[in-house]
């Protein structure tokens, strides 16, 4: 996935503007919805008229332990997809951490699932949010919905989209079949964000 959006039809309050790129990377085991959150992310971003990449990794990596997707979003064109040293990086179990900590770029941005991660990020050069994302998606009867708690405290730190264009992305980045889960991601977006907010 690559492209820009126009912005045009798209309220004013959607329209946010970045004078940085952010190169992002989600990881994940599969079925946390990894390639969801990159997703979603990358068409509130499209729709707000930005240079977007999304670029997914599957394989043997999604039965063993860390898949991940990348995103970058830019008011530039975007010449490479391949995301090296994140700005941000999310990861949602204890393989990821261990594989992506170390990649982050210096004075960039970690948010660590620790439902699911015993251990503590290493680094002191960035900043970190440790968020009980899977425990909070279990308060609303709905695991799966733990990455959509996560995009919502990410953007609650970091002001990339809009929290209105991000739950207006999810008729986009879900199939038609899949629209009867807005309600609770929407719910799980607006929850992350308050715990971002603190």
């Amino acid at each position: 996935m690559g492209g820009r959006g126009d912005g045009k039809g798209i309220p004013h309050r959607y329209i946010q503007r970045c004078s940085v790129k952010e190169e992002i990377i989600f990881a994940g085991f599969g079925g946390q919805g990894i390639m969801l959150m990159g997703k979603a992310l990358a068409y509130a971003a499209m729709n707000n008229g930005r240079h977007v990449t999304w670029m997914p990794s599957y394989g043997a990596e999604v039965r063993g332990g860390t898949a991940h997707s990348m995103v970058i979003i830019s008011d530039e064109i975007i010449a490479s997809p391949v995301v090296k040293e994140p700005t941000i990086c999310v990861v949602m179990n204890r393989p990821s951490l261990q594989k992506f900590e170390t990649r982050v770029k210096k004075g960039g941005f970690l948010i660590v699932n620790k439902s699911l991660i015993d251990i503590d990020a290493a680094r002191n050069d960035i900043d970190i949010l440790n968020i009980p994302a899977t425990n909070m998606a279990s308060e609303l009867n709905s695991l799966k919905s733990a990455n959509m708690i996560i995009l919502g405290a990410l953007l609650a730190k970091r002001s990339i989209v809009s929290l209105e264009s991000l739950i207006d992305a999810l008729k986009d980045a879900l199939s038609v079949s899949n629209y009867n889960m807005i309600p609770i991601n929407e719910k799980a977006i607006r929850k992350g964000f308050e715990y971002g907010s603190r």
